[in-house]
């Protein structure tokens, strides 16, 4: 169930088995590169399955082989995904989400907290070097994909960008560990940019530490993913 049903801000933490067990084997330091890579990609596969979800359907009858019509469903929208990668950590989470939202177009933000000036309460300086993102308008879905939801100040930087380019229908936020902080952050943000936002995530986190890392987390998802 959503928090916050019928205001331009939901979110929903993904409680399912499989995804909870997955999220223990990452959050584990004994867990290699690659598997803690693993561990990204099927989270992306659950958190695209449940996004879809929230898609509307219509009808879509189909005459089988055998000449029996079948009343089946089509997913409305579905065609009109983008996904936006933030870098770095985000990409194996987005590989995952492609295997569901197969025929979506990608765009790409490389945006970093400029961590050596500190933290300014729960806000933190950020920087974005790149945009490389499809045009979109208002009949389009974007999912930004980011593994970690922290103070929310990386994903309002990210947003902001994207609304410079354009408005989409909806947007969606595939995250792995978020924090009621961030979350609170996103609902004004989506109140006072009057935008439909929808935030997807494996755990919320009670807490950040003194540099602004989510405990207890998974440390640096970045580093861990990639081995550096």
């Amino acid at each position: 169930m959503f928090a916050e049903k019928g205001s331009l801000f939901d979110y929903k933490v993904i409680e399912k088995k499989y995804a909870q067990a997955i999220l223990t084997q990452i959050r584990s330091k004994n867990t290699s590169q690659v598997e803690f890579r693993k561990g990204l990609v099927r989270l992306g596969r659950v958190l695209g399955l449940e996004i879809v979800e929230d898609f509307e359907t219509e009808e879509n009858p189909v005459e089988t082989p055998l000449g029996v019509t079948y009343r089946g469903i089509k997913i409305k929208g579905f065609e009109n995904v983008c996904i936006v990668t933030v870098l770095r950590a985000a990409w194996p989470l987005t590989e995952g989400l492609v295997k569901i939202f197969y025929s979506a177009r990608q765009g790409v933000v490389a945006a970093r907290r400029v961590e050596e000036k500190g933290m300014h309460g729960t806000e933190f300086d950020i920087e974005i070097n790149y945009v490389k993102i499809p045009k979109f308008g208002g009949d389009d879905i974007v999912i930004i994909s980011d593994v970690m939801v922290a103070t929310g100040s990386t994903l309002i930087a990210v947003l902001r960008e994207l609304l410079k380019r354009g408005r989409a229908k909806k947007y969606y936020i595939a995250s792995v560990i978020s924090t009621p902080i961030a979350i609170e952050k996103l609902r004004k943000f989506a109140q006072d940019a009057g935008i439909d936002l929808k935030l997807y995530t494996v755990a919320v986190d009670p807490e950040l530490n003194s540099k602004g890392y989510i405990v207890p987390g998974l440390g640096d998802a970045g580093d861990r993913a990639f081995g550096t």
